[in-house]
């Protein structure tokens, strides 16, 4: 049964969008560096799923929130990154904006 995670595409796309090597990644959030990279491959592969700890930690480090890892659709996983990225009033301008968008 192929992996449906999200995670495994996402994880990939902001280490590599943070120019981290797998191991890099992986001791940043507290691998051993012995284990880091054979880690890091098994998230970005499917083979091991991180728990949501995990993620949080993965999420510090490449700057985006914890929801892009699990959002299906790439143009939703692109408005939490960039939505991570702003300052709390531009968040809450953003999201000012989507509610007015929303109600017509």
């Amino acid at each position: 049964m192929a992996n449906t995670s999200p995670i495994t595409k996402r994880l990939k796309e902001a280490r590599l969008e943070a120019e981290l090597s797998q191991k890099k990644l992986g001791i940043a959030i507290g691998i051993d560096p012995f284990v880091a990279s054979p880690r890091m491959n098994q998230y970005e592969t499917g083979k091991h799923v991180p728990d949501f700890a995990i993620v949080e930690k993965l999420a510090k480090i490449v700057k985006v929130p914890p929801a892009f890892f699990y959002t299906i659709e790439d143009d939703l996983a692109e408005l939490i990154k960039i939505y991570g990225r702003i300052s709390k009033k531009e968040q809450h301008q953003l999201l000012s904006f989507a509610r007015q968008f929303a109600s017509k």
